[in-house]
């Protein structure tokens, strides 16, 4: 996965700001913005910065965290349990 699908300077950042946002409204595209050459700020969509926070909420969250972990370390062991018995009554 690459996360900055191009590198762009701060002044052709502001000369093209409402295409660069059409751009990421739809896709999961990264710009970052460059001041003398070197990145400084990066550009994404609304939709992919509030799954980063969501991310971020779940990793910060040690029961969560706890749980995905335990998870895991049973689905490595080859234990899983038939969907039909997920929801049983």
């Amino acid at each position: 996965m690459e996360i900055i699908q191009d590198y762009i300077s701060i002044t052709k950042a502001k000369s093209d700001l409402l295409n660069l946002i059409r751009r990421i409204e739809n896709t999961d595209d990264a710009f970052a913005i460059t001041k003398n050459g070197t990145p400084e700020a990066v550009l994404i969509s609304m939709k992919k910065f509030k799954g980063l926070l969501e991310t971020i909420d779940i990793l910060s969250d040690e029961q969560a965290m706890k749980s995905i972990r335990k998870s895991i370390r049973e689905a490595n062991q080859g234990k899983w349990v038939e969907f039909d018995k997920v929801f049983e009554q």
